[in-house]
């Protein structure tokens, strides 16, 4: 039912003065979350010269990143400051729609960037014709839209599934919900949006990437370099991000034999270090982002 309870376990088993101490660093890491990504968004946005493809995915990758805290924080941050940790099944399972709607639409988001690195390094000629304004917000809109009707049957599977268990153990409603029903079958539907929403993207983002590597291989050395400046971020963050997937699809396998410490520290890692990896990444390594960053924050150094 909608309205049962869930009872979250503790956090930390610590005292009042250290809760807050948790409290006070996730709320920052919350803060730069928000300002590191939008700070990147909205250079983009500003700048004429960055109102290219390969900008205005990172743009939206940043900006799901934001979207991706947002449904976590809120409710992480009142939990650090409550007694006891609980929320509605419903919350619980709107939280987990958004969480892994998001999840999936950054791994396509990162599909659609290898797609665009590949026109432009494999198909030059044809790139003004291949990533028109009309095409990249088709990719933009398909991203997220797929990930969401994807993820909308096991959500509807999983509200409508009895529950048996009703103490949840984890700090956010990922795949851990499924440990609550009294029937474990809909956790099949969760593989098989798995299969079209990160097994296939990965696979094609390996494809153009293998391509990409034949092309530039055969090339000049400026060529070469040209790619590493715009495709090693990109191959960087999606490194990160799959590794960060492979831990949550293996939670859910073997959550009794997982030492709840590192569980822990690898939910942490999966909603402070990403999100703030992605804006560093790209602002330290994407030569016009970092000069437009130089030119907001150090305008003594410009000359």
């Amino acid at each position: 039912s909608d309205s049962e309870t869930l009872q979250g376990s503790r956090l930390f088993r610590s005292g009042p003065f250290l809760e807050f101490v948790y409290f006070v660093t996730m709320f920052t890491a919350y803060i730069l979350i928000i300002c590191f990504n939008s700070t990147i968004v909205c250079l983009i946005f500003n700048h004429q010269n960055l109102h290219e493809p390969m900008y205005i995915f990172i743009a939206a990758l940043l900006l799901n990143s934001v979207l991706y805290s947002t449904n976590i924080y809120p409710k992480l941050l009142i939990d650090f400051l409550s007694e006891k940790q609980i929320i509605s099944y419903s919350a619980c399972i709107f939280q987990y729609f958004i969480l892994y709607s998001l999840s999936s639409a950054e791994f396509l988001l990162l599909a659609a960037m290898s797609y665009d690195r590949y026109v432009s390094i494999c198909k030059p000629l044809q790139y003004p014709t291949i990533m028109t304004k009309t095409n990249i917000c088709i990719l933009l809109v398909l991203a997220w839209v797929l990930a969401a009707c994807h993820v909308v049957v096991p959500t509807i599977l999983s509200a409508e599934t009895k529950l048996c268990n009703f103490t949840f153990k984890g700090i956010v409603c990922n795949n851990a919900i499924y440990g609550l029903l009294c029937v474990q079958k809909s956790a099949l539907s969760v593989y098989v949006a798995l299969v079209d929403l990160l097994i296939l993207p990965f696979l094609f983002i390996v494809f153009t990437y293998t391509k990409i590597f034949i092309i530039t291989y055969r090339s000049g050395r400026e060529v070469r370099r040209k790619a590493a400046e715009t495709c090693l971020p990109h191959l960087m963050v999606l490194i990160c991000y799959s590794c960060l997937n492979v831990y949550d699809i293996v939670i859910a396998r073997v959550e009794s034999s997982f030492p709840k410490t590192a569980r822990l520290i690898m939910t942490l890692q999966t909603i402070v270090y990403h999100s703030l990896f992605n804006p560093l990444i790209y602002g330290l390594k994407m030569k016009e982002i970092s000069k437009h960053l130089n030119r907001l924050f150090c305008p003594a150094r410009i000359i």
